[in-house]
């Protein structure tokens, strides 16, 4: 059990325990500790553009240069730039501060093994051990002449961005199509709309003006309304929106309606099929009924994982598969990239546009998904009670089950946070949806 990390490092609201630079300082120092003994000699360190970064990168910077490991800072980067640029920089690991999709106040902390890989969780344990150490007040130094330096890469940014119009085939280019691009105020802000603009396209590029604490705010993955709107105002093709870091897409056909991940996956996976691809794909317990059926239809097995994208990846991994993802935007083609990459995976999906000669409204209209209602009910928690096992909840769940057939689909699950249970239902029209998921919240209440 890790005690610090969770399905995404380390996270939490800026200036509170764990989130202080007393914390990162040690955890710098900790991770050093870990991966020195495994031969790491430099760490790259990136990051999306919330304030609190300046002060998190110096003192995670403190922590590996005591444990005497090298860092190389490249600035506000996506998440998977950071990760592509670790390996391209042959660094031996890299860190990206940021809070991904969350609201400008909290931060987090995300480290990268060599080749752009997220950490095992027996490397994450390791690492939390020291973390107590230093806790404990057992941090040390090294002596002066084996302290880590650090050094600045200017242009990580460029490189970045030309590797990311690598992902579009050499015969197509996007002229003529008008794209909006919503960077989120995030660490895509001048690389998103670079890539898709020197790849050809007319780029209308909004929430591209990042000031520290605007980051996520109103805009974005997590919310479409203004994507949504300049699509329409501007007759635009389509419209790309990135969370704060990046690894998140969700897309806009032109009528303005939303394209989510389950949606966008469904298309990468058709393509793959038709260009001869044998695996499977790995969606998690949230992915849309209509997903699966779509794929069945085309014989592509089919897996779903816990919640959460390293989820994901370890299925993706154990089954030899390379497509998988989630219909918040986490999308991953390992082809591809080594991580979720938003900006790559947009540029997948217009590669199967182009190839097509369709638009993404025309494209998405194979997948029919089934409406979906989420209900969150708190509850008191005991020690040895499971409110999932009552056997009340049990009776309602399997006559909801019943009713729904191979037309929908029951979820709980437990938050991770907080005391939460999270009812999903999806049926074949939204009111039953609603009814079902309420006649379940209702008995657990």
């Amino acid at each position: 059990m890790r005690k610090y990390f969770g399905t995404d490092g380390v996270r939490g609201r800026v200036g509170v325990f764990p989130m202080t630079a007393d914390f990162a300082m040690k955890l710098g120092w900790a991770a050093g500790q870990v991966l020195g003994a495994e031969g790491v000699k430099e760490v790259l360190i990136g990051k999306d553009t919330r304030a609190s970064g300046y002060m998190l990168e110096s003192a995670l910077e403190a922590g590996f240069s005591a444990a005497g490991v090298n860092v190389a800072l490249v600035g506000p980067l996506p998440t998977p730039g950071v990760a592509y640029l670790t390996s391209t920089f042959r660094a031996d690991a890299g860190v990206v501060i940021s809070a991904s999709h969350n609201p400008f106040d909290d931060n987090g902390i995300k480290i990268f093994a060599q080749g752009g890989h997220k950490l095992t969780d027996l490397q994450e344990q390791e690492i939390e051990r020291w973390l107590e150490v230093a806790i404990d007040g057992g941090m040390t130094c090294v002596s002066s002449d084996k302290l880590g330096k650090a050094r600045r890469i200017d242009d990580a940014a460029g490189r970045y961005t030309e590797y990311c119009k690598a992902n579009l085939p050499g015969q197509l280019s996007l002229n003529g199509l008008t794209i909006v691009v919503d960077s989120a105020n995030g660490a895509a802000y001048k690389v998103a709309p670079a890539v898709y603009r020197e790849l050809g396209a007319n780029v209308i590029s909004i929430h591209d003006t990042p000031n520290g604490v605007n980051i996520n705010e109103r805009c974005g993955a997590t919310s479409m309304q203004s994507v949504m709107a300049a699509v329409v105002e501007h007759q635009a093709d389509l419209g790309i929106a990135l969370d704060g870091d990046a690894d998140r897409l969700m897309m806009v056909d032109h009528t303005g309606c939303v394209v989510d991940g389950d949606e966008l996956l469904y298309l990468l996976a058709k393509d793959a099929k038709a260009a001869g691809y044998t695996g499977g794909v790995v969606g998690t317990q949230m992915s849309n009924l209509g997903l699966e059926q779509a794929l069945a239809k085309l014989e592509i097995p089919f897996l779903r994982a816990k919640v959460g994208d390293r989820y994901v990846m370890e299925q993706l991994k154990a089954n030899g598969w390379r497509l998988g993802g989630e219909g918040s935007g986490h999308l991953l083609s390992l082809n591809h990239a080594s991580t979720g990459d938003a900006v790559i995976a947009s540029l997948r999906v217009l590669t199967c546009l182009l190839q097509q000669g369709a638009t993404l409204y025309q494209a998405k209209q194979d997948m029919h998904k089934f409406p979906q209602t989420l209900i969150n009910v708190r509850y008191t928690a005991q020690e040895g009670v499971d409110p999932l096992n009552a056997d009340n909840v049990k009776t309602t769940v399997a006559q909801v089950e019943a009713d729904l057939g191979e037309n929908g689909r029951v979820l709980l699950r437990k938050s991770g946070t907080e005391p939460l249970i999270r009812v999903m239902v999806e049926a074949v029209d939204a009111s039953q949806a609603q009814a079902c998921a309420k006649k379940i919240a209702d008995t657990l209440a």
